[in-house]
This record gives structure tokens, C-alpha cells and sequence, in this order.
């Protein structure tokens, strides 16, 4: 875990070890929310990266009639 200083500015600067896992990249935007007494960042990524990503995903599931 890292720790961070809040500067005057209320900036923090994104540790080097988490933007690296995360491939966090200069001006890149991420999203901020509040969940109960913290704070979260979320990095938005373009849609293309996106592709793929439910591959192999099990869809076999048992729907309602109404729904075949």
C-alpha cells in the first residue's frame, strides 16, 4: 500500500509502481468516486481496449421461457 501528500492544490501524484500496473498514462482521464469514507480513482479506457475482454465468458445460461 502506498501514501500520498495532498498538496496545497489538493493535487496527489499517482505512485510510479501503481501506474505502471495500471498503465496509467499522462493526461489520461480517470474517474473519481466517493464510496463512503473514501476515495476511488478509476481510469477511463478508450472503448477499443475494451474488445475482447468477456472472452470466454460461460453464456449458458438457463433463461425463463419468455426469453428463448
Amino acid at each position: 500500500m502506498e501514501t500520498v501528500l495532498v498538496s496545497p492544490k489538493f493535487q496527489v501524484v499517482i505512485p510510479r509502481a501503481v501506474r505502471e500496473a495500471l498503465r496509467i498514462r499522462p493526461g489520461q482521464k480517470v474517474q473519481v468516486l466517493q464510496y463512503e469514507d473514501r476515495i476511488e480513482l478509476i481510469p477511463l479506457r478508450p472503448i477499443h481496449e475494451m474488445r475482447g475482454f468477456l472472452r470466454g465468458i460461460d453464456t449458458t445460461i438457463e433463461r425463463e421461457p419468455d426469453r428463448v
